[in-house]
């Protein structure tokens, strides 16, 4: 599949009271056509940042420090506000966490889509009312007809993020963005909603960029995912890369932290300590001081990405030639070790 979107040495900062917080910190990237990469991590490791510097809408503290994004092999880090509103809702759409955020309560839900359709279409506001019916259609919202002069407390969480959806493709995009989408929704309706994503996918072909802290949603959807932490994407393979062959300790870690219940297992893993402070980030790995098998090089010197197979590659020294072979399935203290390079 031909790539879409390719990100390269993206950096990205905020100035603080504190001090400049590197939330970003040199991202190597790429989106391919039709498919849909999941990236995870916990709260705070960099995941919206990432994608709200791809639409540029990062606070005004917020900035690119260096870095390209390249969507059709032109530079969306070049481009000014007003060339952006182009690329935005045509090239690319976003849909955020919370539904009600996004949508006007004083304006019905017909008008809010046919908005969107006139924006980048040059139809009369009879066609752009006629797509936004079949785009209300399109998410499966019935009555279409009826529902398009509702506003939106007359809709349910579930039928909101339908609404949001349906205005994210409401100019046809390449690709569609979704920054933890089911997150605010209860398990059936998100199950329901992904479901009407992945039916999306299919019938127009769109590119995601599914932005979650739900591994089991990630099984469910993704075709490929990255692995976030700290500002960086320490892991990145296909789907069955990372839940059947995850070399990272913290990609380790997040899916020991899924509940087991075909094994009735009672309690649940967490990952011990906190995230680094991104405005003076560690030296070494990132992650060591949360890692019982950190090596000592892992305290000074950052690990590269090394490559496992064509489609799968993960920041950590556990992959050194003269890396002991440790035991990955558990997170048990061993002796630490130097690789000498």
């Amino acid at each position: 599949m031909k790539d879409i979107l390719e990100i390269k040495n993206l950096e990205v900062s905020f100035d603080t009271e504190d001090g400049e917080v590197k939330a970003v910190r040199n991202i190597d990237l790429r989106l391919k056509k039709g498919e849909t990469l999941a990236i995870v991590g916990e709260s705070g490791c960099g995941k919206s940042v990432l994608c709200k510097s791809i639409m540029s809408i990062l606070p005004k503290n917020g900035f690119i420090k260096r870095g390209e994004i390249l969507l059709n092999n032109q530079n969306l880090v070049d481009k000014t506000q007003k060339e952006m509103n182009k690329v935005r809702g045509k090239e690319i759409s976003m849909i955020f966490q919370d539904p009600m955020t996004s949508l006007n309560p004083t304006i019905s839900i017909g008008k809010q889509i046919k908005e969107s359709v006139l924006i980048h279409n040059k139809i009369n506001k009879k066609e752009a009312k006629k797509k936004a019916i079949e785009l209300i259609e399109l998410v499966g919202i019935d009555n279409a007809i009826s529902r398009y002069n509702q506003y939106p407390h007359h809709f349910s969480g579930g039928m909101r993020q339908r609404i949001v959806i349906a205005i994210a493709l409401a100019c046809n995009p390449k690709i569609l963005i979704a920054d933890e989408p089911t997150t605010a929704l209860d398990v059936t309706i998100q199950s329901q909603i992904i479901q009407l994503i992945k039916n999306l996918q299919e019938k127009t072909g769109i590119s995601i960029v599914f932005i979650t802290h739900d591994l089991g949603v990630v099984a469910e959807i993704a075709d490929r995912v990255a692995v976030m932490y700290a500002g960086k994407i320490v892991e990145i393979g296909t789907t069955e890369d990372i839940f059947y062959n995850a070399k990272h300790p913290y990609t380790l870690g997040l899916l020991n932290s899924l509940p087991d219940i075909e094994n009735n297992v009672d309690f649940l893993y967490n990952i011990p300590g906190m995230p680094p402070d991104l405005i003076n980030p560690p030296k070494g790995d990132a992650f060591a001081c949360r890692n019982d098998n950190a090596l000592k090089i892992d305290y000074f010197e950052e690990p590269p990405m090394f490559k496992i197979s064509e489609n799968h590659s993960a920041s950590t020294w556990l992959l050194h030639e003269k890396a002991s072979k440790l035991n990955k399935s558990r997170f048990i203290k061993s002796e630490k070790r130097v690789i000498n390079e």
